[in-house]
């Protein structure tokens, strides 16, 4: 056995990427190599022009066309660009005779993996072959490998590699498949509405609609009209029948936003609907079974709101068999690096901008910035650069001057200063003075600070109750 066929031997399986396509308009050389390369595992066709390899391309889906350079009706220039045309992912090998190592060469340029000059040993060809193959399962393998990973760290539109987001997207496979409640608590801006579509699209209700209602921005005088509908003539406006969002989410999932907002009175209305399968329209003297996935969301501590009797525990169990909290960016800021990635992608697309990345020291800012907007304030971090760079590269200049502030000295020791390194409690406190410097902006006037503050009414109502804030800003 020659050294070249030994080396072929011990490498790869000959089944693997061994369908050829053989195009020599030479009858001789075509059945020679056609033998040849028989007797050593492959799978050959042959062709001999270009114009009929092409068409037995298309059915054919071979591994490698190996053809020659001058050919009637097409030559093997021409073919190499009709193949790449058609995205097949064929290795082209040319022959090339004396007089034709330039359309070789160019054909190199255009995309060819390799080129044989003629006349040629047949080892040469094998060996040739070889190469063609390993770089063929090599270039799969890693779009195998890329796919994986981005479906590993990808997980529907949620970007994650840090060690609880992969247990998050674990977790989100597990609970797909059932219908029981859940409730994703977690900070304003943590992709609460991401995790609950990734939920629907992962399970058997995938085909049916999704219905998201942010509770906190419908007014309470219209939230049970919202949620089940109302008939003709039951109150002033109701100029015709309307189905609400449960009939409009049947066999599929509705995400109940903000539910921590729910009105008391309305949290009755909906224990009784999850116990019963069943609403009644405003109005109506009938009801209307409703097959329906509730999912709900609240970046309130629902936990304390049912010890204050402000939300119904019985309500709180029935919608929490499940519960997944999202963890915010801080506390999984490795993160940080693939969801910017994600982002120039994104903004490049919509923004029709050409941004290739970002300078190293811009980067080392976002990683040591504490994020209380979480990913929503990174994504509109991003947007801002994009828009506001004068160059392709993202740099620190681009960055709002809290984000560039807020790093300031963190590469240095701990700040003996600070006056708690609880992350916890400091977003609390950050989260009260933000408040109160919203209220003495606005002279009190709480609807303009909630809208300042980018929360709803009722948000800042209990916000003011739990933080004990009075009505003009103090403490």
């Amino acid at each position: 056995m020659c050294g070249v066929e030994e080396d072929f031997q011990k490498g790869l399986s000959i089944v693997d990427y061994n369908k050829i396509l053989v195009v020599e308009d030479d009858r001789a050389m075509s059945e020679m190599l056609s033998e040849f390369l028989s007797g050593k595992g492959y799978v050959v066709d042959t062709a001999s022009d270009g114009r009929s390899a092409l068409s037995m391309a298309g059915d054919g889906g071979y591994d490698i066309v190996l053809t020659d350079v001058v050919m009637p009706k097409m030559d093997g220039v021409e073919l190499l660009k009709r193949l790449h045309e058609q995205d097949s992912g064929t290795l082209v090998i040319m022959m090339s005779a004396y007089g034709t190592i330039d359309s070789a060469v160019e054909a190199m340029k255009l995309g060819a993996f390799d080129y044989v000059s003629k006349p040629f040993k047949l080892d040469e060809i094998l060996l040739t072959l070889n190469k063609a193959r390993e770089g063929r399962i090599l270039r799969d393998e890693n779009l195998r490998l890329r796919r994986e990973l981005e479906g590993k760290y990808r997980f529907h539109d949620i970007i994650g590699r840090s060690p609880k987001m992969l247990d998050l997207f674990e977790t989100v496979r597990k609970v797909s498949a059932y219908s029981t409640g859940i409730l994703i608590t977690g900070e304003s801006g943590t992709g609460k509405e991401l995790v609950a579509r990734a939920i629907h699209y992962e399970s058997g209700r995938k085909e049916a609609p999704f219905v998201a209602v942010n509770l906190a921005a419908v007014p309470e005088n219209l939230l049970e009209s919202e949620l089940f509908g109302h008939v003709k003539g039951a109150f002033t406006d109701a100029s015709r029948d309307k189905p609400g969002l449960f009939e409009e989410a049947d066999k599929g999932t509705l995400f109940l936003d903000e539910i921590g907002e729910l009105p008391q009175a309305l949290q009755v209305k909906l224990l009784r609907a999850l116990q019963e399968g069943e609403i009644r329209r405003i109005g109506s003297t009938s009801t209307s079974r409703v097959d329906v996935r509730i999912i709900s969301a609240t970046a309130r501590d629902i936990e304390k709101a049912v010890k204050d009797g402000d939300f119904r525990d019985d309500l709180y169990y029935r919608l929490n068999v499940v519960a997944l909290k999202m963890p915010p960016l801080r506390e999984k800021i490795e993160d940080v690096v693939p969801l910017v990635e994600h982002f120039i992608s994104v903004f490049n697309k919509k923004l029709n901008t050409s941004i290739k990345g970002i300078e190293k020291e811009a980067l080392a800012k976002l990683m040591n910035y504490s994020w209380p907007g979480n990913v929503r304030e990174l994504e509109n971090c991003i947007e801002r650069a994009m828009i506001l760079t004068d160059t392709d590269t993202i740099g620190v200049s681009d960055f709002p001057r809290e984000v560039v502030r807020g790093t300031e000295g963190t590469d240095g020791p701990a700040d003996s200063s600070l006056p708690t390194l609880s992350i916890k409690k400091a977003s609390r406190d950050m989260e009260k003075r933000l408040i109160s410097a919203a209220l003495k902006k606005t002279g009190g006037n709480q609807t303009k600070a909630a809208e300042l503050l980018e929360i709803s009414y009722r948000a800042l109502l209990y916000k003011l109750k739990e933080y004990n804030i009075e009505r003009g800003g103090g403490g």
